[in-house]
């Protein structure tokens, strides 16, 4: 049977530090080998034939870390964005980006326009950067935003429904269909909460900068054994 490859795939780009520690490095090596490696996996994917690729970046909990590692983290960003991600515009994908702009400092704001404004006309699929976010900050934002356009006279309360929720989120992107956190550990961490609804997740234990493209062929297998019934009766 031929591979069929998900519309939305969800990643969460975890295990940078433990990878590091355990060869010996600094664990801040652990974030930047991660980046090189979602640098040339996300083209991958997305010439699969997925359409949309979500990366769990930096959450809002993050900035609770050691200002050597924000900072660290903060000066990776701005370089991916200005200089590595030209490799995901050369293959024609579009970058977003999902989370609040509140506490990053101005250089990783304005290379996020940077690349969204240069992407914004590609068509192969999407790269939705979460920085700085987190799923209920997400859909406590949106809920604030429909009140708003509620009380502005733009939206019927009657017409608020399950659908019309994605357009209020940060990026009105389909539901996710699988989730993939590498590094073993076995939970979402505030990540695209509502977008997860009925995803199929794995957790493999190998730790991101390790996740190469066949371990991400891995997961799709596993995703296409998989029964999806969307609460309904099995096949």
């Amino acid at each position: 049977m031929e591979k069929q490859y998900p519309n939305h795939v969800a990643i969460i780009l975890d295990g940078n530090r433990r990878w590091a520690r355990e060869k010996g490095l600094p664990q801040l090596k652990g974030h930047q080998k991660g980046f090189t490696n979602i640098r040339d996996l996300a083209p991958y994917i997305i010439n699969k034939g997925v359409k949309v690729l979500s990366v769990f970046a930096f959450s809002t909990e993050n900035f609770k870390r050691s200002e050597e590692e924000v900072k660290y983290l903060m000066d990776i960003f701005v370089n991916f964005f200005n200089n590595e991600c030209n490799k995901i515009h050369k293959e024609n994908i579009k970058v977003v980006f999902s989370g609040r702009q509140e506490n990053l400092r101005d250089d990783v704001k304005a290379a996020m326009a940077s690349i969204t404004e240069k992407t914004k006309n590609n068509t192969k699929g999407i790269f939705n950067v979460c920085l700085n976010y987190g799923g209920q900050q997400e859909i406590t934002d949106a809920t604030k935003k429909i009140c708003e356009d509620v009380t502005a006279g733009k939206l019927n309360i009657n017409d608020i429904n399950e659908q019309l929720l994605y357009k209020y989120m940060y990026n009105d992107l389909p539901p996710i269909d699988l989730l993939i956190r590498p590094g073993a550990e076995t939970r979402i961490s505030n990540f695209m909460l509502y977008q997860l609804s009925y995803a199929e997740m794995y957790f493999p234990s190998v730790y991101f900068p390790d996740f190469s493209q066949e371990e991400f062929e891995k997961s799709i297998d596993i995703y296409n054994n998989r029964d999806r019934r969307f609460g309904g009766n099995s096949k």
